[in-house]
């Protein structure tokens, strides 16, 4: 009897099941040709992506979490940046280092070519950006420019632009544009 009493209760529920389950919500899918790339503000930039604390020029710097952004592509590649601490490097090495840049894919960053790797970056005065290497060596100035019509200019930012697959690396109101390379 007990064998019976089983049966009967199982066959329903089994039954019952995907009909249950198709009342769930389920998650918004996507089709291949709907995933466009997303620009990522610091809420969106936790430390599984992006590293609390950075090497650069033989020493570790925490990260200021609240100031990164980035982009996620829609291939699921990234490009993160994001401010440092540099108060533990000379004044030489902090004037430039202010930021670390992390790259999946190669760029096109202030009309220069960027391999995939990882950068520290600063905005120098004159409206100059500098990127350097882990070693604290310049690879490249580009000229930075000043956007007067930012309307909530933050510490720092990544925006779009207005040209699709174009970026922009805010310090302030000064900024570098980027876009992926081909």
């Amino acid at each position: 009897m007990p064998r019976r009493f089983s049966a009967v209760v199982a066959i329903p529920a089994l039954l019952a099941l995907p009909i249950f389950l198709s009342a769930l919500p389920s998650p918004p899918r996507s089709l291949a040709g709907d995933k466009k790339d997303v620009v990522l503000k610091a809420a969106d930039i936790s430390s599984k992506l992006f590293p609390e604390t950075v090497f650069f020029r033989g020493q570790s710097a925490p990260v200021q979490m609240r100031n990164t952004g980035g982009v996620h592509f829609a291939d699921d590649f990234y490009v993160l940046a994001g401010l440092v601490d540099n108060s533990g490097y000379s004044s030489g090495i902090r004037q430039k280092y202010q930021g670390y840049l992390l790259t999946e894919v190669p760029l096109q960053l202030g009309g220069q070519s960027v391999k995939p790797g990882a950068y520290g970056f600063g905005f120098l005065e004159n409206s100059k950006f500098v990127l350097l290497d882990l070693g604290a060596n310049d690879l490249f100035q580009a000229d930075s420019r000043r956007d007067a019509d930012l309307r909530r200019p933050t510490p720092f930012q990544v925006l779009a632009t207005a040209d699709p697959g174009k970026y922009r690396i805010y310090m302030g109101r000064e900024f570098i544009e980027f876009s992926r390379a081909k």
